[in-house]
């Protein structure tokens, strides 16, 4: 049971975590300046989120820098700084609606934009692809979403998915930790870096349906027992970038 001797100290692992997600979003170039979010709920009774102040570029966030929000996205606290009102209205209705959404992570990249450009969405091209196969929920653009009652849907096409695709707009993946949320969209970017470099390419040769299923369980661990996109070794890529920030960018602590 958490108690409030050690609270602070879990708050401040919580941070420390979702800063290194920032400055890894920014070391993989799946930025947008001082746009986009990654947001991670804070334990205890009453709903409080970390966010990115805005104006401040993801290679400028640190743990302690990062914003106290409300439910509503609205700052705790009069000393802190503001941030941008369209970050929250997507991330505060999937935190509210996804208990085991403790991280909610969006991004505008280039391959992300592109592959929410089209009718297909994202296709089985590749390996890395057949972790989603059957698992993505897709949102048609309603605008910038700044628009309270654009949550429901949003919420609604999330469904009970990992990740969704936003139709002209990006791409959105949910974990129960920041290291889960972020390397969903590393490979889910990836996805999508492979399926427009293949397109360019010449014709697309896709696997038959049921090996991409076979596939998808294969990497849930539904069929073997040991899930190798969610546990051990997305435990491993998780360490090994942190050792990564450690030598090139240590100052995310901070």
């Amino acid at each position: 049971m958490t108690t409030a001797m050690d609270a602070p100290s879990i708050e401040l692992r919580l941070r420390r975590e979702l800063a290194a997600v920032y400055r890894l979003v920014a070391h993989f170039g799946m930025t947008d300046l001082i746009f986009t979010h990654i947001s991670l709920r804070l334990p205890g009774p009453t709903p409080r989120f970390l966010i990115n102040p805005y104006g401040l570029l993801f290679e400028e966030i640190t743990a302690s820098n990062l914003v106290v929000v409300d439910a509503a996205g609205h700052p705790v606290g009069h000393a802190e700084p503001p941030v941008n009102p369209a970050g929250f209205v997507i991330h505060g209705a999937i935190h509210t609606a996804r208990p085991d959404a403790h991280c909610v992570l969006h991004t505008h990249t280039r391959a992300g934009c592109a592959v929410a450009a089209t009718t297909e969405g994202l296709l089985p091209v590749n390996q890395m692809s057949m972790e989603f196969y059957g698992r993505i929920g897709y949102h048609d653009y309603e605008g910038i979403a700044l628009d309270l009652d654009e949550q429901a849907r949003l919420v609604a096409d999330l469904g009970d998915h990992p990740v969704m695709i936003l139709r002209n707009h990006g791409l959105l993946t949910v974990g129960t930790t920041a290291a889960q949320a972020f390397l969903r969209m590393y490979y889910l970017n990836r996805a999508c870096e492979i399926q427009v470099s293949a397109a360019a390419a010449g014709t697309l040769t896709l696997p038959p349906p049921q090996v991409c299923e076979h596939s998808a369980r294969q990497l849930a661990g539904t069929e073997t027992g040991d899930d190798f996109a969610d546990t051990s070794a997305y435990d491993l890529a998780w360490a090994a970038l942190l050792r990564l920030l450690d030598r090139i960018d240590p100052h995310y602590v901070d």
